[in-house]
């Protein structure tokens, strides 16, 4: 099951919650147990790997964390 984020519109509470796709409804707040919820955007996965996938099709050598060797433990 992904980890999806929701914003509570009952107590303005962000959370993340494990979701099975397609069923949002059965999310509810941890805060207040409400069930007005919008799901947010997740950009966890797309920030680094998209920026680092461009670089390297441009040729320009990979940056960021220790998988592109930024940290120089590699």
């Amino acid at each position: 099951m992904p980890i999806y984020e929701f914003h509570c519109a009952d107590c303005d509470a962000p959370f993340e919650t494990f979701v099975r796709s397609g069923h949002d409804e059965d999310a509810a707040c941890p805060t207040c147990h409400g069930t007005r919820l919008r799901r947010e955007l997740s950009v966890f996965a797309s920030a680094g790997r998209a920026a680092d996938g461009m670089a390297q099709a441009a040729g320009a050598p990979a940056r960021g964390g220790c998988c592109g060797g930024a940290c120089g433990c590699h």
